[in-house]
């Protein structure tokens, strides 16, 4: 990952955040120089897991970066061409929907249309409830669409929430490196360690 440029997207799966900051730190720590972009809704939602401006804050102190989150801001990626990979991790329901029907309107979905119009590779971690539901029309589109490769993912708590899928996160590093060589790592769906409702 050294002397990479990825590009590190961030969308509104709040609960899994604290999942997301370690794999932010194994990045820069590999070599990786990561431009952070956020979406609308991380910036300006309140929740239970935090608020908007904290959220951003905190992505900028580990990136050292100021956060990409409008559409405006998010263009010139494109034509600059600077993004070697683009990670969104999580990536909800709601983006792969967005993506696997060609909507662009967040400053996620601008980054990552830039990046497949530039032919380089997107990577995808899933953090969705209804993968197995009305999604999983959408997450088949992307699994076959060229360029995008997703983060091995799995049921999360089948028991209480049987549509869920969420990606490993662990497994971010590996994933970019094999989508920088054009290659998805497998296998691609695991058995995942279950999590609490939270």
């Amino acid at each position: 990952m050294r002397d990479k440029n990825i590009g590190f997207a961030l969308t509104g799966s709040h609960c899994t955040y604290e999942e997301i900051w370690p794999q932010i730190i194994r990045l820069k720590d590999a070599g990786a120089e990561i431009y952070p972009i956020a979406s609308e809704t991380v910036r300006e939602s309140d929740t239970r897991f935090g608020k908007g401006h904290e959220i951003i804050a905190k992505f900028e102190a580990l990136t050292e970066r100021p956060v990409i989150t409008t559409i405006i801001d998010a263009e010139p990626l494109g034509p600059a061409k600077i993004l070697d990979c683009i990670i969104i991790a999580p990536c909800t329901g709601n983006t792969c929907a967005k993506l696997a029907n060609s909507i662009t309107d967040t400053a996620v979905l601008m980054a990552a249309k830039s990046q497949l119009r530039n032919g380089k590779p997107l990577v995808l971690a899933i953090s969705t409830n209804d993968a197995l539901g009305l999604n999983a029309k959408n997450i088949g589109v992307l699994l076959n669409a060229p360029l995008v490769f997703f983060v091995p993912f799995g049921q999360d708590n089948p028991d209480e929430k049987p549509r869920s899928l969420v990606a490993d996160m662990d497994l971010i590093l590996p994933t970019l490196e094999g989508a920088l060589q054009k290659k998805q790592i497998q296998p691609m769906l695991i058995e995942r360690q279950l999590r609490k409702i939270k």
